[in-house]
């Protein structure tokens, strides 16, 4: 595990100690858990702006989306 010296607000700190604390859980856990959680919603966020754009450059709009998934599931819209 890389080892890197960071910064961070004291009230932030104070916030992350706390959650900490009241989980049980060391505190680089849980920074470990957030950083995770934040790079995993980075990367949904431009998955998600790509196929936005994809579907726009396909003339797809999101009633297509909604018939293509209830044709799927065998629901009538």
């Amino acid at each position: 595990m890389a080892e890197r010296n960071i910064s961070v607000r004291e009230e932030l700190l104070g916030e992350i100690e706390k959650i900490a604390r009241a989980q049980g859980r060391a505190l680089q856990e849980v920074l470990e858990e957030a950083l995770n959680s934040y790079i995993k919603e980075l990367q949904w966020a431009s998955l998600k702006s790509y196929a936005q754009q994809k579907a726009r450059e396909q003339g797809v709009t999101e009633d297509d989306i909604d018939t293509a998934i209830s044709k799927t599931r065998g629901l009538s819209m």
